[in-house]
């Protein structure tokens, strides 16, 4: 398995690292929180989403309060993702002397290029601890997914030299932006600290995958094919957005042809964004009639990235199974190969469907002329979806 995700992606695996899964907002804010304020030398925080909130001001007051101290604080914020923001948090976080840039500013005349964002969300502490996963920093991921108000979503933490692959992350985008506003980045002095041989204080095979956005291919499209490939008796995928092209749908009918229990859980009741939910409706029917298990997540707006084999490998991160994230937006990902890991998503994922609902084909296929209608429009957009 090391072999076959190593030579489809380039990137190594290391070992000796320790992955602690961090469910919801309850664990996951103040363990960020928690990290950012014990930083001693750098911290580097990138995300996609930024809004409004009680959380976005308190990660605005730590990441401010460090600075002042002295730490080195850079904070990256994709210009789209992160537009809402209020900007008063930008004037605290930079008055206190945080370095904060933002990932391809929106412009005229740059569609093309704008459409293409960093979907990457990463937290780095002194180069030895990291983060990475679903959430964004807003208050629709506080809680612990008790109602439609507190999205389901799951974060990792990350201690060992896998952390180096998210640092490396950090930096892709950042030098990107730095250089953009017409300035070398000093990628040598940022790196500094945390230069000494990375901690190993756990058993963790992982592999950390970065993908750019490319035309038609991605290191996330090879990673998602030889995970599928490589099942045997389970494959389980969580996702916020679900648009598979023909060949990922013929790909996951195929697997449970073989005999693969292939189980898919979305957010549909509660979906933040619609559109991708038609666009995502032609893989529906194919899907259920090859014996598939679509499982509908009822309390709220489920925002996991998971893809789960045989209960032994773990692809965790920022991707999810769309089109954008194979073939637009830069994201990153750990391929992990911890069987105590993975016992706990399993259990995890067993606890998520039992408060989900089964898609059934014959109810699939009753559905109504509007909502047909709909998947057509969404499909002149499927690509960006």
């Amino acid at each position: 398995m090391v072999r076959l995700f190593e030579e489809a992606t380039g990137a190594p695996f290391s070992d000796g690292n320790r992955i602690q899964r961090l469910r919801n907002g309850d664990e996951i804010f103040p363990a960020m929180i928690d990290a950012i304020a014990g930083a001693r030398e750098s911290v580097e925080f990138l995300t996609y989403v930024y809004w409004r909130g009680e959380i976005a001001q308190r990660f605005a007051h730590v990441l401010a309060e460090k600075a002042r101290e002295g730490v080195a604080v850079r904070v990256l914020l994709d210009a789209f993702g992160a537009a809402p923001m209020a900007r008063c948090l930008i004037s605290t976080m930079e008055d206190a002397g945080v370095i904060l840039r933002w990932f391809r500013p929106l412009k005229r005349f740059r569609l093309w290029r704008d459409l293409r964002r960093t979907h990457r969300k990463v937290l780095v502490t002194d180069g030895e601890v990291g983060f990475t996963g679903g959430v964004g920093i807003a208050t629709e991921w506080c809680g612990d997914a008790r109602d439609h108000t507190e999205w389901r979503d799951t974060h990792f933490r990350i201690v060992g030299p896998a952390v180096r692959g998210l640092r490396a992350a950090f930096y892709g985008n950042w030098c990107e932006a730095v250089a953009e506003e017409g300035t070398t980045p000093s990628l040598a002095e940022a790196l500094a600290p945390g230069a000494d041989a990375p901690p190993r204080p756990g058993n963790a095979m992982t592999q950390v995958v970065r993908s750019s956005a490319t035309n038609g291919w991605s290191d996330v499209v090879a990673m998602t094919e030889i995970a599928i490939a490589s099942a045997r008796h389970n494959l389980r995928i969580g996702t916020a957005y679900f648009t598979p092209d023909e060949a990922t749908t013929a790909a996951l009918v195929a697997a449970a042809a073989r005999g693969v229990a292939v189980e898919v859980m979305l957010p549909w009741p509660h979906m933040d964004t619609r559109v991708s939910q038609l666009a995502g409706a032609d893989a529906v029917a194919p899907l259920l009639e090859a014996g598939v298990s679509i499982h509908v997540f009822q309390p709220t707006m489920y925002h996991a990235k998971l893809i789960l084999v045989d209960e032994t490998i773990s692809i965790v991160g920022t991707a999810n199974f769309n089109r954008r994230s194979a073939w637009q937006d830069d994201e990153v990902c750990m391929v992990c190969l911890d069987k105590d890991l993975a016992r706990v998503l399993a259990r995890d994922w067993a606890e998520d469907v039992a408060r989900c609902q089964p898609m059934r084909l014959q109810a699939w296929r009753k559905r109504g002329l509007w909502r047909r209608l709909g998947e057509a429009a969404a499909r002149l957009i499927r690509p960006a979806v």
